[in-house]
């Protein structure tokens, strides 16, 4: 059965319906279309948030890093200079005498004792005079022991009273002639052989040949430089002190001796301090004693010597921590930014190197912390994780 409303109720129904419906059929269009917009825009939200991130790229990470405190040592204010070694007994050796070298019995760089034969000359015309003058000594010495048996009858015949005092007299003098004769034939003899000597040269005292500029065959006189020979373990080096550093140098300074590749040979000290300046160096002349050794061991060898001036304490760095660019020299130091630890590179002025470390004479103070490792890798302002040495 159908339902029935009163005419008051049924209008209001009718509209209440109508309104319902027009709701109905508006709001959801619009709502579907707010959603879809608020998608969009959270979309476009979220891509442009992507962009901003892919622009500002990722965080970089700090870097490992070794480090070492700056501190301070005594390092030596010093200069280097090319030093000569001289022997403080060194001998040249000429020939007293003069005739053709026979035998060269010692090469250049050989260990000879004292009285050692070096050289002989030819000495046959020495060994014919020394003939000679023995044939005369026994010439006179036959005159003289004839007068002595002669002197001795006189003195019997005399004492006898056979003879008289002139024949004593005559007696006396042939036999003080004879003898003197024959005491000059004995010094002459001695002297002749004496000089056979010379034909032979010889060591002066236990040392090291130098260099033989003569051979065997070749005619040498007085003037003949034949060798030399030093005296080996009593050796000193000479060096020369630039005039600007007349005030500086003094007695008892230190001296390092090296060889070319800069190996240290021995420590020593200046014991010798010239009064003037040599005119040809332009220098002053100072003499430190050095002991022979197997790198050192001849005259005029040439070898480096740092004269110490004085010690201070400076600072010093690890070989490590130094990099060169352009000619200049840079440190990395951990400085702190914004809360975080970065490397700074910093321009240093070196010094003397100290074993493994560099004296530091501007750019360092210190206490600064400075990168010892992966200094290849670090660029100025970079992160850094310090870890200690």
């Amino acid at each position: 059965m159908a339902r029935t409303f009163p005419r008051s109720v049924a209008p209001a129904l009718v509209k209440d319906n109508r309104k319902k419906a027009s709701v109905r059929s508006i709001t959801a269009p619009r709502i579907y279309a707010l959603i879809f917009a608020g998608g969009i825009s959270l979309i476009a939200g979220g891509c442009q948030q992507n962009k901003v991130a892919q622009a500002a790229g990722p965080a970089m990470q700090a870097m490992p890093v070794k480090t070492v405190a700056v501190t301070l040592a005594p390092v030596a204010q010093s200069s280097e200079y090319v030093a000569t070694i001289k022997s403080r007994h060194s001998a040249t050796l000429q020939p007293q005498v003069s005739g053709r070298l026979t035998q060269i019995l010692a090469r250049s760089g050989d260990h000879v004792k004292v009285g050692q034969p070096l050289m002989t000359i030819d000495a046959q015309p020495q060994l014919a005079t020394v003939q000679a003058q023995r044939a005369t000594e026994q010439q006179k010495k036959a005159l003289f022991d004839y007068n002595t048996i002669q002197l001795n009858r006189q003195r019997k015949l005399f004492d006898a009273g056979v003879t008289s005092r002139d024949a004593l007299d005559q007696a006396e003098q042939a036999f003080g002639n004879s003898k003197a004769d024959y005491e000059s034939a004995v010094a002459l003899r001695k002297t002749q052989e004496e000089q056979l000597n010379y034909y032979t040269i010889r060591s002066p005292y236990n040392g090291i040949v130098g260099d033989i500029p003569v051979h065997v065959g070749d005619y040498v006189s007085s003037s003949t430089v034949l060798t030399t020979v030093d005296e080996s373990g009593d050796l000193e080096a000479y060096i020369y002190v630039p005039t600007d550093r007349a005030s500086q140098v003094k007695l008892g300074l230190d001296v390092e001796i090296s060889d070319t590749n800069g190996k240290l040979l021995e420590k020593t000290r200046i014991d010798f301090l010239s009064p003037q300046v040599d005119p040809t160096m332009q220098g002053i002349l100072v003499k430190a004693p050095v002991h022979s050794t197997e790198e050192i061991m001849r005259n005029a060898q040439m070898v480096k010597a740092r004269v110490i001036w004085n010690t201070s304490p400076m600072a010093v760095v690890p070989v490590l921590a130094v990099t060169r660019l352009g000619g200049q020299t840079f440190a990395f130091v951990v400085r702190q930014a914004n809360g975080h630890a970065i490397a700074a590179e910093v321009p240093v002025t070196l010094g003397e190197t100290v074993g493994n470390t560099y004296a530091v004479l501007a750019g360092l103070k210190e206490g600064d912390q400075v990168i010892v490792s992966g200094t290849q890798f670090l660029v100025n302002g970079m992160p850094v994780l310090p870890l200690g040495a």
